[in-house]
């Protein structure tokens, strides 16, 4: 018997491109996603790691991958993991290993890990806050970022520190059933 059930799931990096147009550059939770997506400089990698180590050994490999490709052709990377550390908390301890990664191959300064998580949570704030919702993704994520990229967009920004409070405010009128309409393509209300 033939199961059909599989054209049914969902593509983890359809899902993570909507979350992207939406929410990130849609509301603009990132004033420097923008341009580095229309120009087609945004790598997308399903990771099929279903083992912390699994994912360490992907994570070397995507970060050499993008120390070694001019940014004209990758600028930045997100690598989407939904079968490894789906639990915020784990995920969390193992942000640890991605700075000892970042430090085996010696890039501090060079590049940099940022993460996104469906469970998010800022520490001192409830999990229900829609503040976490900045660093919400459908997936869990690691962003893998070039140190001078961010330089050059900070530096093109004029208060980057603007960005956080404008994001919290934004969500704060958005509230979680707004973040959920959008997400779901519903207009927010």
């Amino acid at each position: 018997m033939t199961d059909f059930t599989d054209h049914l799931a969902p593509d983890p990096i359809a899902v993570t491109r909507n979350w992207l147009e939406k929410a990130v550059i849609g509301l603009n939770l990132c004033p420097f996603a923008k341009a580095v997506y229309v120009k087609q400089q945004v790598r997308f990698v399903l990771s099929d790691a279903t083992t912390p180590e699994a994912l360490l050994e992907e994570l070397a490999e995507e970060l050499v991958l993008l120390r070694d490709t001019p940014a004209e052709q990758i600028d930045t990377t997100l690598i989407i993991h939904p079968d490894v550390l789906t639990d915020f908390l784990e995920y969390n301890d193992f942000l640890d290993n991605t700075d000892a990664v970042l430090e085996a191959l010696d890039l501090p300064g060079i590049l940099q890990v940022a993460s996104f998580h469906p469970q998010y949570q800022f520490e001192g704030v409830a999990p229900d806050d829609v503040s976490n919702y900045t660093n919400r993704a459908p997936y869990p994520i690691l962003h893998l970022l070039r140190e001078d990229s961010v330089e050059r967009a900070v530096a093109a920004f004029p208060d980057p520190d603007v960005i956080v409070e404008r994001n919290i405010a934004t969500l704060d009128k958005l509230g979680v059933d707004g973040w959920e309409r959008l997400l779901s393509g519903e207009k927010p209300h």
